[in-house]
């Protein structure tokens, strides 16, 4: 009988810390390393635009996330912020194949990167849309902007991330019903 709760407590245990592990949707939106500029700057464009809707005040020149200024760090920004409003919906991180899904945060220094759509800012605040110079002009960095998982593969384990704490549950129902003397 005692072997049943320590294995009860294990699996609250793996429970708990699968819940605390990632809060569930933790996505970002970034651009694609090796992606046409050109294309880049008209996906860019069109997010801060207002079809778009992107809170692009942060990639202004005295916002948070104006350095580094390259396309690639402004693009990302503003993906992501039209991503979360999006509520992270499948295809809503495409921007004609500029694009891509990481479930690793690309938040550096004082920027960060809207994770919800409670944080991805207001829109209509583009004051203008930002034209960095091209991606190679040095500067400051993010870590990894340009190496995001493949698309396809982070959204398959975004949809597989709830189920974890769900199986773990049903086993902890099944572990606390059950009969069977250990």
């Amino acid at each position: 009988m005692r072997w049943r709760w320590v294995a009860v407590a294990g699996a609250v245990a793996l429970l708990l810390l699968a819940a605390a592990a990632r809060p569930a949707g933790a996505a970002w939106c970034i651009a694609r390393s090796g992606a046409a500029e050109k294309t880049v700057q008209a996906a860019l464009d069109y997010a801060c635009g207002p079809a778009g809707g992107a809170d692009c005040a942060p990639i202004q020149a005295s916002g948070l996330c104006y350095l580094p200024n390259t396309l690639a760090a402004h693009a990302s920004y503003a993906f992501n912020s039209v991503f979360q409003r999006a509520r992270a919906a499948p295809g809503a991180c495409d921007f004609a194949g500029t694009a891509t899904i990481t479930l690793t945060d690309p938040s550096y220094g004082s920027c960060t990167y809207p994770a919800s759509p409670s944080t991805a800012g207001q829109s209509g605040s583009t004051g203008g849309i930002p034209s960095p110079p091209s991606a190679d002009a040095g500067g400051l960095s993010p870590p990894d902007l340009g190496s995001g998982d493949d698309s396809a593969a982070a959204q398959s384990r975004l949809a597989a991330a709830p189920f974890l704490p769900l199986a773990l549950s049903c086993l902890l129902v099944y572990l606390l019903h059950t009969q069977r003397r250990w």
